[in-house]
């Protein structure tokens, strides 16, 4: 097989980390992989832990949190493999995930980058992932096929084109990533993995499922499942996504659509929520984008 290279980034979560470490070398204890942990500005150094673990492990720390893309940008930099599987520290792999995959990408040499069928770490019997809908770019809304419900083998044996991949988990083939370029880093948390397969799309490749591989998945460890800095990212960068990837109809309307329906929306869900303070920040994400370019890298919010 190919050389792998496995990237994940880790923030905070050292246990995480480790137990998607041991779940790798489980499954592939000799295999032709390269392991590449960025560290994103942990507040403690676990090195010394991670090389434990994982002897040959290839380590990177940045002093800062540098934001989802950018931190597996400087994974993927360091990456030799011919296929490069980006997956989140919080994820643990099954067996055959990763020869599924590869043999799925040399099977059809069109694909850019493919996503397995994600479930829920905690509830392994539920579909997070099984694939997406396309974008509908007057309204930035699509559709994660699968999501919540029961794994009855309904979405068993899909080996096809989807809308976008997932970015708890993702491979790609080096010559895909060499045409498109990396991810965008000034989304910092959130899209970043839609834009980039807009950008791989454009470089000629094609997004796919396959559903014959399974990972499980922790979800929102490293954020929460309802944080202000969740609701600010998930609202600044679902209207910088529209900016960098719809056409000016397709803009025009949006921007009337999320500021006459989305933010009142918003705006009551948070009180009904008993979440008054991300209102505020519902109002910075709208207010960075009137402000800032759609290649800023101004992240327009205080992470500490």
């Amino acid at each position: 097989m190919s050389l792998i290279s496995i990237v994940t980034v880790n923030y905070n979560q050292p246990q995480a980390t480790l137990a998607l470490l041991n779940s790798i070398l489980l499954y592939y204890p000799e295999s032709n992989l390269e392991i590449i942990l960025v560290d994103n500005g942990s507040f403690e150094n676990k090195e010394a832990d991670f090389k434990a673990c994982c002897k040959g492990i290839i380590f990177i720390r940045s002093e800062d949190n540098i934001g989802f893309a950018a931190g597996n940008n400087l994974g993927i930099r360091k990456a030799t493999g011919d296929y490069l599987f980006l997956v989140n520290n919080d994820t643990e792999f099954t067996a055959g995930l990763i020869e599924t995959l590869v043999e799925t990408i040399d099977k059809f040499p069109e694909i850019g980058i493919i996503s397995p069928k994600i479930k829920y770490f905690d509830q392994p019997d539920v579909i997070q992932y099984a694939g997406f809908t396309p974008m509908n770019y007057y309204t930035c809304r699509n559709h994660c096929i699968g999501q919540f419900e029961q794994d009855k083998g309904q979405y068993d044996h899909i080996v096809a084109p989807t809308g976008y991949i997932h970015g708890a988990a993702m491979m790609l083939s080096r010559r895909a990533l060499l045409k498109a370029g990396e991810m965008a880093e000034n989304y910092f948390l959130y899209y970043e993995e839609m834009d980039w397969c807009e950008k791989i799309k454009k470089a000629g490749y094609e997004i796919w499922v396959n559903t014959n591989a399974t990972i499980y998945h922790k979800e929102s460890l490293a954020v929460g499942k309802n944080s202000a800095l969740k609701a600010y990212f998930m609202n600044r960068n679902r209207i910088l996504f529209i900016r960098r990837n719809a056409g000016l109809l397709q803009r025009c309307f949006f921007y009337v659509y999320f500021l006459l329906l989305v933010t009142p929306r918003n705006f009551l869900k948070y009180l009904r929520d008993k979440t008054p303070g991300f209102i505020k920040v519902l109002f910075l994400a709208i207010g960075w984008n009137l402000k800032n370019s759609v290649n800023s890298k101004q992240l327009g919010y205080n992470l500490k």
